[in-house]
């Protein structure tokens, strides 16, 4: 599975959130599995979208027909648009599936890896971030995935930011400690997106 990380400053929020709803023509797309996205909770005005497709061969497929179409709506609403993409590797907890309509917040994270200890970060994230996420109340799916350059992005969703909040002050310092995220991560920056029901097709 493909996955498409798009960050960017909304410089016209109405014309944006109108442009928004254009999308919901992707799930006629071959390959399309879901889209979902909101607003920044730490950066006002930053909006994040994740699309997911089966494979890059569809992704691509839909960029060189559909994509500028169904984009033109939102021309000239924000800028400073940096997209990512991803190949998803495992899940956090069980059964990832594309689905926005149960979680009201979600967690990314994007981490760049020193190249020695890729292999080592890889295995502390199924080791001990997995259980420890997927144990938490309120994480309700999650996933793992890797780009060229030794980027991970790590996707949480999760049922309230309460709930994610406690996840946060009780577990992060220990649990870094144990995994030695130090010594694993060259950069890592992030972001907790308040999720837009109106933006998930």
């Amino acid at each position: 599975m493909l996955v498409k990380w798009i960050r960017c400053t909304v410089v016209d929020r109405r014309g944006f959130e109108r442009g928004q709803r254009k999308w919901a023509g992707l799930p006629g797309e071959p390959g399309f599995r879901g889209q979902g996205g909101g607003w920044s909770r730490q950066r006002p005005g930053v909006a994040h979208i994740f699309a997911f497709w089966e494979s890059r061969a569809f992704y691509d497929s839909f960029m060189a027909r559909s994509h500028d179409r169904l984009a033109a709506a939102q021309s000239g609403t924000f800028k400073d648009a940096q997209v990512k993409l991803f190949e998803y590797r495992f899940d956090v907890k069980t059964g990832f599936e594309p689905r926005f309509t149960d979680a009201d917040l979600i967690r990314v994270a994007l981490c760049t890896v020193r190249e020695e200890r890729v292999e080592h970060f890889t295995l502390m994230q199924e080791k001990v971030w997995n259980p420890a996420m997927a144990g938490s109340p309120g994480m309700i799916r999650g996933m793992f995935a890797e780009a060229p350059g030794h980027e991970f992005l790590i996707l949480s969703m999760w049922r309230s930011a309460a709930e994610h909040g406690k996840y946060r002050t009780e577990r992060v310092e220990r649990l870094a400690l144990r995994a030695q995220t130090e010594a694993d991560i060259a950069a890592l920056s992030g972001d907790i997106v308040d999720l837009e029901p109106s933006w998930t097709v």
